[in-house]
């Protein structure tokens, strides 16, 4: 592997990848798989779901996917975020919180004037709520996403990592 560095560099991580297969077990270089119920477990009516969106990546489809497993397709709504569209999130995030639906707020990094009112939307939310709420959110990576809600959340990725567990 010394001398593969040496001349290419670009192949030393297959290198490195078939030695650990080799040595320790394939289980080593085999990402897990994502699990959206494990995830979910993990959340509660005061502990929303964030997606961190990566290129390629379509987590809308997964979680109308989980909805219909969970029998909650009909108590679900989701919302784009952009112009305009805050007002509406409140509302849905309102109504939902009362009769127990599940509310996906999508491209967060969109509305990044709304992010203040969402922070405050999330801190006051409680446990005294109906217990099937649950608040989705999806938003790239942006230094404007509010912290209190990212250091309060599951935060999941659908993208493999690379190289080595």
């Amino acid at each position: 592997m010394i001398i593969l560095k040496a001349i290419r560099l670009d192949k030393i991580n297959l290198a490195v990848q078939r030695f650990v297969i080799e040595h320790i077990g394939e289980s080593f270089v085999t990402p897990p798989v994502f699990d959206l119920e494990k995830s979910f477990k993990d959340s509660s009516i005061s502990t929303p779901l964030v997606f961190i969106l990566s290129p390629g990546s379509d987590p809308v489809a997964g979680f109308k996917r989980f909805a219909e497993e969970s029998n909650m397709s009909k108590k679900s709504e989701e919302i784009s975020l952009g112009r305009g569209q805050g007002e509406k999130a409140e509302v849905m995030i309102n109504e939902n919180l009362n009769r127990g639906g599940w509310v996906l707020l999508m491209n967060c990094h969109l509305a990044i004037s709304w992010m203040p009112r969402l922070e405050a939307i999330c801190e006051s939310i409680d446990d005294t709520k109906h217990r099937d709420f649950r608040l989705w959110l999806t938003s790239n990576p942006t230094p404007y996403f509010p912290t209190p809600i990212l250091q309060n959340s599951v935060k999941m990725t659908l993208e493999p990592p690379s190289g080595l567990r």
